[in-house]
């Protein structure tokens, strides 16, 4: 948990290379330019968030609907993440089958859909209805965008690139914020649909540059198309050389893991809790998803008009403000705790994020007490410090490092199954914050935030006994901090048992997998050996 200076190298089966600068070479400059809208998928998941919020303090748009009740407010909230739900099954097939491109592009076009149905929104259930459509369709493209991005970027970016990812959920939910800040001037229905027809903004800009990206070299490897993806592999990361080493290393780890993975693992959904690696990665998997909305900033996410009231603050452009400068707050703190990632770890940044979280709620529990005793000015104006800060600490790791821990953690074949599992239980806290938080709030006012303050501390031992660290490793080697000698690993990196393992594999298969003029291997499966594990 010490800190890490930069070195001047980057490791990768076990040598070490000179460290790359990424915008001075001229296919990994594009790349990284073109996946940024690959980025923006989590924008508009923030953007929905900090919309919803807005709209709730626009009274234009409460009077359009009669003004909520909060079980409907719930129902509006949480009929997102049942749409997410809904969504799960389909999510690693499509990211396995189709590929990682055509799941960002089946659940963008999705989005769009559940966009126009409720900007229209002429009444109550048309807008619950779309905004089914948008959780449905953020869900396939959440479960394929981090895969892309994990499996293109360099070994040295890849820990930077994927903690971005998360990070933009507060750029969409800043450009929602002040845009419904500005639209509160706006007399009519046109206050809330602008922000709505916004929402399509995001999935517009990565419907366009998705034909800009390459596919995932290891999705492409294990279809076979072996050369297809060499020549990705080496204009993304080599300025197309083909020979370069790192090229070659990363091509031969690659093509060696998931060739031992899909002879000795497979990818059904048993291999998730199938042995003690996969079960600590389980553990982790569904503490991200949970913690990561369970913390208590469901409240103010979604229900930062209800918080503020319950302090006295009332007014609408105050309330309205205050959103937007924590949406500011939050994208720079989040933002540039990334690229600490490697230099701090991931535990310690989890370590210190989930205790500060549980101290300054603690905080927050108790000048909101005393607001509701006495109310002074002072303790509502505590109680809006106190957000702030909960928030620095909470974009400290969970923000961040959600989907770039979660991701990089698991092996190949069960990727996309093991993501499933984190948005699911992703969604299903969400499904209970949007829907209980409203009338929790409403009946027990600060005696709610009493449970989160428990609930914290259970996170922060939870953090401390199962999160590990993971920095500097590259991607298919992080399997050797879960599995140890067990872990399966190809190319120079193989420990012993691998290599066994994989020579075992090639002396059978030899004999029966044909072979392309490419050099490519066909779509063959040898005959079942038995290999003692």
């Amino acid at each position: 948990m010490d800190f890490q200076h930069t070195k001047g190298t980057f490791e990768l089966a076990g040598q070490h290379f000179p460290r790359v600068t990424w915008y001075k070479q001229k296919g990994m400059r594009g790349l990284y330019v073109c996946l940024l809208f690959v980025v923006l998928t989590s924008a508009t998941n923030g953007y929905d968030s900090s919309m919803m919020n807005g709209l709730q303090s626009l009274e234009q748009w409460r009077d359009y609907y009669n003004s909520p009740s909060p079980s409907q407010l719930g129902l509006l909230n949480c009929i997102w993440p049942v749409g997410s739900l809904v969504a799960l099954p389909f999510v690693p097939y499509t990211a396995d089958i189709l590929g990682r491109r055509a799941g960002v592009m089946v659940g963008c076009s999705i989005m769009l859909g559940g966009v126009a149905l409720q900007s229209l929104g002429f009444t109550f259930g048309m807008f619950v209805s779309a905004r089914f459509f948008i959780g449905f369709g953020v869900a396939i493209a959440h479960g394929a965008s981090p895969l892309l991005i994990t499996e293109l970027v360099h070994p040295q970016h890849r820990a930077i690139y994927t903690a971005v990812y998360n990070t933009t959920w507060y750029m969409g939910s800043f450009l929602a914020a002040w845009l419904t800040f500005g639209t509160n001037r706006i007399h009519g229905n046109w206050a809330w649909r602008t922000p709505s027809v916004v929402q399509a903004l995001p999935s517009v800009l990565q419907m366009i540059f998705i034909w800009f990206v390459p596919e995932s070299p290891r999705w492409l490897i294990s279809r076979g198309k072996n050369e297809q993806a060499l020549r990705i592999l080496a204009n993304a990361h080599a300025n197309g050389n083909k020979l370069d080493e790192v090229v070659q290393l990363e091509y031969a780890e690659i093509r060696g893991t998931l060739k031992l993975e899909q002879e000795l693992e497979g990818n059904n959904w048993s291999e998730l809790w199938g042995k003690p690696g996969n079960r600590h990665r389980l553990i982790i998997l569904v503490s991200l998803g949970f913690f990561s909305q369970w913390s208590g900033n469901g409240l103010v996410s979604y229900y930062i008009h209800t918080v503020l009231n319950q302090i006295g603050i009332e007014d609408s452009g105050l309330q309205l403000m205050i959103n937007g400068i924590l949406q500011f707050t939050n994208i720079i703190v989040a933002t540039g705790m990334c690229f600490f990632v490697d230099r701090l770890g991931r535990r310690m940044l989890f370590l210190v994020s989930t205790a500060g979280m549980f101290a300054t709620f603690v905080v927050w529990t108790i000048c909101s007490a005393q607001f509701s005793i006495h109310k002074t000015k002072a303790s509502a104006n505590a109680v809006v410090v106190m957000i702030f800060l909960y928030y620095v600490f909470y974009n400290t790791a969970w923000s961040g490092l959600l989907v770039g821990y979660g991701v990089e953690i698991l092996p190949y074949n069960i990727r996309a199954k093991g993501m499933t599992v984190m948005f699911l239980a992703i969604d299903l806290s969400l499904f209970f914050n949007q829907y209980i938080n409203p009338i929790a709030l409403s009946r027990l006012t600060w005696k709610y935030y009493i449970f989160y303050d428990v609930w914290l501390l259970f996170e922060l031992f939870v953090v401390y006994k199962f999160f590990i660290e993971t920095r500097n490793t590259p991607l298919e080697e992080i399997a050797k901090h879960f599995d140890g000698e067990g872990a399966i690993i190809g190319g120079t990196a193989a420990n012993d048992k691998s290599r066994q393992l994989a020579e075992e594999i090639d002396r059978v298969g030899a004999m029966v997998t044909p072979v392309t003029a490419e050099g490519d291997e066909k779509d063959a499966r040898p005959t079942p050996i038995v290999i003692p594990v």
